[in-house]
C-alpha cells in the first residue's frame, strides 16, 4: 500500500440523512415553471428509463434505477488551500459503506494522483457488480496547456467526489429534462437547483443525480493543473490556478445536485463532462445561449450519504462556482 494512503474505517466516517422526494406531477410543474425563466423551450416529464449505455450517454450500466442515493466523499478542503495527498478512496469501499456493494456510480470528482501522476478531473462511470468501467479523466498537458482526456480503468479516486449510486437498472421511471435557447443567466444545473430550493426551501432538500448531454453549442469548463506549490487561500487564488477552456458539443455530463444542505457540509452541485473528441472537464456553463440544447436524465434520490467529511471546512473554491451565472467571466 502506498505510504501516502490513509487507512480509513469507512464505517466510522459515514453518515446519512433522508431527502425529500416530491410527487412526480408536482416536480414536473415546479421544474417546468422555473426553467422557463432561463430557457426559451422547456420539456419536463417522467418516463421509462432508456438504455443509457448507448451514444451519446456512454454509461457503464443501462439505467439509473434501483435503490438510488447520493454520495458526497471528502471535499474541497482536501484540495485547498494545501492538498492532502493521503486522501485516497475506492468506489468498492464506498459502495459497501453506503449499503449498496454492487453499486453503479456516476458523478464528478478528482482522480488519484497516485495512479495518474498528476492532479486531474475525474468523470466516474463504474458499475461494481459487473466490473464495467467507462470512467474518464482530464488533465492539463504541461507542455501545451491543452486538455488531455483519457480513459481511467480504476475505481480509485482522490480528495473529493460527488456521486449518484444505484443498481444501474432500467426498471423504473427517470426524470427527463430537455431545454434549449438560454434566455437567462443561470447555467443548466444551477437553474435546476435554484428552482428546487426556491420551492422546497431549506427544510425539504431534494437531491438529483444523472447524466445530460449538451447536444449543440459550446461550454465553458475548467481542468485543474497539477497541485499548487503555494497555498490557495481565496477564490481568486483558485481562479488564477485553474485552466479554463471552451469545449464543443456533444458533451456528456455527469451531474449531482442537492437543493439545500441538510447539515452535512455538502458540495451542493458538481458536474463533469467528457466527449468522444478529446474534450472534457468541470462544467461551468454554456457559452452559446442561442445555439445550446440540453437533454438530461435524472434520478431523484431519497437519501444522501456523507463519507469522510473534512474536519476543517471552508467554502473556498466551491461557493462561487455553485452560484456562478452563465455570463460570469
Amino acid at each position: 500500500m502506498d505510504s501516502r494512503r490513509a487507512k480509513l474505517d469507512y464505517s466510522t466516517v459515514t453518515t446519512s440523512k433522508p431527502l425529500h422526494v416530491p410527487d412526480e406531477d408536482e416536480l414536473v410543474k415546479v421544474l417546468t415553471d422555473g426553467l422557463k425563466g432561463n430557457f426559451g423551450n422547456v420539456s419536463v416529464s417522467f418516463e421509462a428509463c432508456p438504455d443509457l449505455t448507448k451514444e451519446p450517454y456512454f454509461l457503464a450500466s443501462k439505467g439509473l434505477c434501483g435503490h438510488p442515493r447520493l454520495v458526497d466523499v471528502g471535499g474541497v478542503p482536501n484540495l485547498v488551500p494545501v492538498v492532502k495527498r493521503n486522501k485516497i478512496y475506492n468506489l468498492k469501499d464506498v459502495a459497501k459503506a453506503i449499503g449498496l456493494p454492487g453499486a453503479f456510480f456516476i458523478g464528478a470528482g478528482a482522480g488519484s494522483s497516485r495512479l495518474v501522476g498528476v492532479n486531474c478531473e475525474l468523470m466516474p462511470n463504474s458499475h461494481i457488480a459487473t466490473s464495467e468501467i467507462n470512467t474518464h479523466f482530464a488533465k492539463v498537458d504541461p507542455k501545451t496547456d491543452k486538455i488531455i482526456l483519457e480513459h481511467y480503468a480504476s475505481n480509485e479516486f482522490g480528495l473529493l467526489a460527488n456521486f449518484l449510486a444505484t443498481d444501474g437498472s432500467m426498471d423504473g421511471n427517470v426524470l427527463k429534462i430537455e431545454v434549449d435557447t438560454r434566455i437567462g443567466e443561470e447555467n443548466f444545473v444551477s437553474c435546476i437547483r435554484n428552482t428546487l430550493h426556491a420551492f422546497y426551501g431549506k427544510d425539504k432538500p431534494v437531491g438529483l443525480g444523472g447524466v445530460f448531454v449538451i447536444e449543440t453549442g459550446d461550454a465553458k469548463i475548467h481542468v485543474m493543473p497539477n497541485f499548487s506549490d503555494a497555498p490557495l487561500d481565496t477564490d481568486d487564488d483558485v481562479e488564477e490556478w485553474l485552466n479554463f477552456y471552451t469545449c464543443h458539443s456533444p458533451l456528456t455530463c455527469l451531474s449531482v445536485l442537492i437543493s439545500s444542505d441538510p447539515g452535512l457540509d455538502l458540495r451542493v452541485e458538481h458536474t463533469h463532462c467528457f466527449s468522444a473528441h478529446g474534450e472534457g472537464g468541470h462544467y461551468h456553463c454554456d457559452t452559446t445561449p442561442k445555439e445550446v440544447k440540453y437533454c438530461a436524465y435524472f434520478q431523484v434520490a431519497p437519501e444522501i450519504f456523507r463519507v469522510d467529511p473534512p474536519t476543517e471546512t471552508h467554502q473556498v473554491g466551491q461557493s462561487k462556482n455553485a452560484q456562478q451565472s452563465a455570463t460570469e467571466r
